[in-house]
């Protein structure tokens, strides 16, 4: 099914309202200035390190630990913590072990 012009305009307006809704709304809420209430400060300190056990359970959920199966996510899991843990930089941590887990795959486990 195609769009019109004026439906895609729509479309896109309403996405880009949504998007800045999400964005401007806690500035909004939390000014500079006034304190967040007890609960958004404390989800703030437990949801980054949930998010990211979610999401490494959810990158291992496919992988079949047999044999060499799992072996290049253990070790890119590994490499990703000690990176991190060393440099303590976020970014570099996830690029690293990315090209890690990347070249193990394509050229030792293949």
């Amino acid at each position: 099914m195609t769009m019109t012009a004026a439906q895609s305009a729509l479309t896109i307006l309403a996405v880009v309202a949504a998007t800045m809704l999400t964005r401007f709304l806690p500035f909004l809420i939390f000014p500079e200035g006034r304190t967040p209430p007890a609960v958004v400060t404390y989800l703030g300190k437990v949801l980054p390190c949930a998010v990211i056990g979610l999401l490494v359970i959810y990158c291992l959920k496919d992988a079949v630990f047999a044999g060499w199966h799992g072996l290049p996510e253990g070790i890119a899991i590994l490499f990703i913590a000690a990176l991190h843990r060393w440099k303590k930089n976020t970014l570099l941590s996830i690029a690293g072990g990315t090209v890690l887990y990347m070249f193990l795959v394509q050229a030792v486990f293949v």
